[in-house]
């Protein structure tokens, strides 16, 4: 019975605490919704800045939550910070990488090399930002699959951001049979452009004989175009001129491979 007695103080500051934890947990991710929704209906601020803000806030009150929850076990806020004070080399050694990210996002969030919702290349890996926090980038691939990527990598890779402009140039090449006419095929491609309103009249489409391969005559092409209609104006094209050139009898050759019989 004494044993229980003794128990008795503790249970109840466990309850406590967990109750304040959860509190706690539930005011910080309020908090944050309210901070982001508040940013994000500034116009001239992106969404980016929306998220980063709320993360700051989120890791805030979550902060000062852990410190309430050492208070109810009646460890002072100036003690915690006594030993956080002896404890800050081991600290930072351990949460060195962790102080890493957490640099880098800030980096990210004052340079902005990119944005929610663009579509980047991050050292080799290739999707659409979807959140940019204290310590991650979030990326979603268009095949919907999510990478998550620490600040620090993030930061310390080549960034490709292939939506940070308003228009792309949209690149073909088109192989045509040695004895076709590379001019009646290059009319037929820049025809072909001009009559798609998805591609733009300046810069104006380019269409030149750019090599002359082993078994074809190689046509490079060039449109301009908004960066949302890239693909579908890529895809639509390849295929619009292979039955252009089906139909006016241009063919487009590939390779032979010819086999050597030896007597003997």
């Amino acid at each position: 019975m004494e044993m229980a007695g003794d128990f008795g103080p503790l249970l109840v500051n466990v309850i406590k605490a967990l109750a304040v934890l959860v509190v706690g947990w539930t005011v910080a991710g309020i908090v944050a919704r309210l901070v982001r929704n508040q940013v994000n209906k500034h116009p001239e601020l992106d969404q980016t800045l929306g998220n980063f803000a709320a993360s700051i806030v989120r890791w805030a009150i979550r902060l000062m939550v852990l410190v309430a929850v050492l208070g109810v076990f009646g460890i002072e806020a100036t003690s915690l910070v006594a030993m956080m004070g002896a404890a800050t080399l081991a600290i930072g050694l351990a949460l060195q990488g962790t102080l890493s990210d957490l640099a880098a996002g800030f980096m990210l969030i004052l340079f902005r090399p990119y944005k929610l919702g663009q579509y980047v290349d991050i050292g080799g890996t290739s999707g659409t930002v979807v959140d940019l926090n204290l310590f991650v980038t979030e990326l979603v691939t268009p095949d919907n699959v999510q990478i998550i990527m620490p600040n620090g990598q993030a930061w310390g890779s080549v960034i490709t951001n292939y939506s940070a402009h308003d228009t792309r140039r949209v690149d073909f090449v088109f192989g045509i049979d040695y004895g076709d006419s590379a001019d009646d095929a290059m009319k037929i491609i820049l025809d072909l452009a001009r009559a798609d309103e998805r591609v733009l009249g300046d810069p104006e489409p380019w269409a030149k004989v750019t090599n002359l391969g082993d078994s074809s005559v190689d046509i490079g092409v060039r449109l301009w175009c908004k960066a949302d209609d890239y693909w579908n104006l890529k895809f639509d094209m390849t295929k619009t001129v292979k039955e252009a050139f089906d139909a006016k009898g241009i063919s487009i050759p590939y390779p032979h491979s010819v086999e050597i019989h030896k007597d003997g």
